[in-house]
């Protein structure tokens, strides 16, 4: 063979292989991984939240099946409390809270839309005794009647890790922990610890991401999956921890392959990585 002919057959061969891996990379596994089979409904929605200013903003990570009343007596029983409303007296508060190192349980929390609809409810633990560190959910109404025959909740949960300058838009905000999913699986667990959820299962969300960034700037990373907790009918307390019902087999490879994906990081980063 001669070098020209070789030149072409390695280009074409490169061309053929980068073409097979984008089919599969973004088109077929991405189809092959998402899954709705607990909650057919929520299939077609976006699953990330938007600023006011149509920034992208947190990813959809948690779900919750049950009433408004429901909802609230189940953060009341793991310890979480709700959100005051943003107005002038809350801002002056939380910024005296952030100053003056002092607590504020209820400190409001930043508008985020989804589907374009401010938060329903928000809920927050902190950390210390400042405002700035928290972990907070906020949560939508998104199906007035689920596959369980339940109204069913999506909500964007993360922790504030400090307070400074959006990274966009320049106005003061909580700047996020990039790791999503830990706050999604403390939520879950809070409220199963409990006694306030009868299952859980997961749906597909924004998918794997390894390089998000919120309206703040902030970069995340997710596996992409939405827990939902089932909660007991009339929130009441149960005392056996919640049934688990298992992903799919495609998913639960996805998963295993993103498990790895971070151990492998968090390898190369070394120990004092952050």
């Amino acid at each position: 063979m001669g070098r020209r002919k070789l030149w072409r057959w390695l280009v074409a061969t490169a061309i053929v292989l980068a073409s097979i891996y984008l089919l599969v990379a973004y088109l077929l596994l991405p189809r092959l991984w998402l899954h709705y089979e607990h909650q057919p409904d929520l299939a077609q929605r976006p699953m990330v939240t938007r600023t006011p200013q149509d920034i992208p903003g947190d990813p959809i990570n948690v779900g919750l099946v049950g009433s408004k009343e429901d909802v609230i007596r189940s953060f009341a029983a793991a310890k979480w409390d709700p959100a005051d409303a943003i107005t002038l007296r809350s801002s002056v508060e939380i910024g005296a809270s952030v100053l003056l190192d002092r607590p504020y349980l209820e400190a409001p929390v930043s508008t985020l839309l989804f589907e374009g609809r401010r938060q329903d409810l928000a809920f927050e633990m902190p950390v210390g005794d400042s405002a700035d560190r928290r972990h907070h959910i906020r949560l939508w109404l998104v199906l007035q009647s689920g596959a369980e025959g339940r109204p069913v909740w999506l909500g964007s949960a993360s922790f504030d890790q400090g307070v400074g300058l959006s990274h966009d838009t320049g106005q003061i905000t909580h700047h996020i922990a990039p790791d999503v999913d830990a706050d999604r699986d403390l939520v879950i667990r809070d409220l199963s610890n409990a006694g306030m959820l009868v299952s859980t299962y997961q749906v597909s969300g924004v998918g794997p991401t390894v390089n998000g960034h919120n309206g703040g700037g902030d970069r995340y990373y997710t596996d992409g999956e939405v827990t939902i907790g089932v909660i007991s009918p009339n929130a009441s307390l149960v005392s056996a921890p919640p049934t688990m019902l298992s992903n799919p087999a495609a998913t639960i490879f996805k998963q295993n392959v993103w498990s790895l994906g971070l151990k492998l990081r968090d390898l190369l980063r070394g120990p004092n990585a952050k």
